[in-house]
């Protein structure tokens, strides 16, 4: 049965750009309060004060934080602020959008060396094993209930191989990991866990990859609908899925690509 989302609380972590900013506008756009957690520099921050105050012209509540959502100390200290803000409500979705890694070759090449400990690690643990981190301490203080949904950012790089992606890549195949894990064990409680696989869609995180002109030209040809995926279409997809109370859907991997996949 679908359930209005209009006075909910979402939380994104990721929020000032791409995909995050885009859940944080469509989910505003359906009534949703909009918790973010965002890292910038100051010309960052300016933008996401910006982002923060077009949501609250919608005629709803945004909070931005700009920290380190990779941190236990962040978690710490918002959390409990999260918990206040949102009241008997909790949260009712959370999207895990955090775009921060290593984009090294494994092996030295051209005199620059390979991946190193510290950033393989970096990757991971920002890319991946926040996801676990969050969706522990929101439970654990009871903001996670039933009806609460939980994405988390994914793509073909969990798949497919490019020369300074495999850091990302070994994160993005941890992170369907962890959502299959948490998927099981929120199932009593009624909480949904699913990775949205957006196909390849033009955000400040894709322009960082080296050779993305060539991934835009590629994904461009082979789309079936002859255009790239647009943040705006995760943003609508986590709208559809997250207006039913059902955990029926839940530990999968959901393709946000338009076919994309499919003919690449």
């Amino acid at each position: 049965m679908e359930t209005p989302l209009e006075g909910s609380w979402a939380l994104v972590l990721g929020v000032s750009s791409g995909m995050g900013l885009a859940v944080a506008r469509e989910l505003a756009h359906q009534g949703v309060n909009i918790l973010g957690v965002h890292f910038d520099t100051a010309s960052g921050q300016e933008k996401a004060e910006t982002a923060a105050e077009e949501l609250r012209s919608l005629g709803v509540q945004a909070h931005f934080h700009n920290a380190n959502a990779a941190r236990a100390s962040t978690r710490n200290e918002l959390v409990p602020l999260f918990a206040g803000l949102t009241g008997e409500r909790g949260i009712r979705v959370l999207v895990h959008s955090l775009a921060f890694g290593t984009l090294v070759p494994f092996l030295p090449a051209e005199g620059t060396p390979g991946v190193s400990e510290r950033q393989m690690n970096m990757t991971l643990d920002v890319m991946a094993n926040s996801l676990v981190y969050w969706t522990q301490d929101l439970y654990a203080a009871g903001l996670l209930r039933k009806g609460a949904k939980v994405y988390a950012m994914t793509s073909a790089g969990d798949y497919k191989v490019s020369p300074n992606y495999g850091a990302v890549s070994a994160a993005k195949c941890a992170l369907e990991a962890h959502v299959r894990q948490l998927s099981v064990e929120l199932a009593p409680s009624g909480v949904a866990v699913n990775a949205l696989r957006a196909g390849v869609t033009v955000t400040p995180s894709l322009e960082r990859i080296p050779e993305h002109r060539a991934l835009v030209e590629r994904a461009t040809d082979n789309n079936p609908h002859r255009r790239l995926t647009r943040p705006e279409d995760v943003g609508e997809a986590v709208a559809l899925l997250s207006r039913t109370e059902s955990s029926w859907i839940t530990g999968n991997v959901i393709g946000v690509d338009g076919g994309e996949v499919l003919t690449a």
